[in-house]
């Protein structure tokens, strides 16, 4: 089956491309929302150069991104797939294995340092959406932080330890 065609970026010159990224583990294999994997993610979105991570929430089988290119025709699938292989390649050379049936410590942090498995893979492709105002990146970040709460890993968005936004708590 085809996939459909890029929908253009209609936005205005003045107005910032951002970006709603979700990429998931196949079979949603809960290996991301353990202090390894959320390190690495860390790493990534630091050492990006055309992109930019205003704000980021791991959940046990996906990963939620707000994300700004510098050049507002940047490909997102090139953005999934460069994101893709420099967190497989940390995670294989960091030899762990990251699951949400460690034991567990206090707000779903595993307490064992994970070993080896690759076995895992990301789903092919990602979910995207262009944002249409500075008011939907508040409003989709607020929706984003609930997700653990919502999943009943915790019972206050702030208390989640795998989120970080590039201006503080707001965005």
């Amino acid at each position: 089956m085809a996939r459909p065609p890029r929908i253009p970026n209609w936005l205005s010159w003045e107005q910032r491309s951002v970006y709603f990224i979700t990429f998931c583990i196949e079979r949603r294999r809960p290996v991301l929302a353990n202090l390894a994997a959320w390190e690495i993610c860390l790493r990534i979105f630091s050492r990006l150069d055309e992109w930019t991570a205003l704000a980021a929430i791991a959940m046990p089988d996906h990963l939620h991104a707000l994300v700004a290119p510098l050049d507002r025709d940047a490909s997102v699938v090139a953005f999934s797939k460069w994101f893709k292989r420099w967190f497989h390649e940390e995670y294989c050379r960091a030899n762990f294995r990251a699951s949400v049936s460690d034991a567990i410590l206090r707000n779903g942090v595993s307490q064992k340092r994970p070993t080896t498995d690759a076995a895992w893979k990301w789903q092919e492709g990602c979910f995207d959406r262009l944002l249409r105002s500075d008011e939907s990146l508040s409003d989709k970040w607020e929706y984003l932080r609930q997700n653990p709460v919502r999943a009943g890993l915790v019972a206050n968005p702030e208390d989640w330890p795998f989120q970080f936004t590039s201006t503080g708590d707001k965005l």
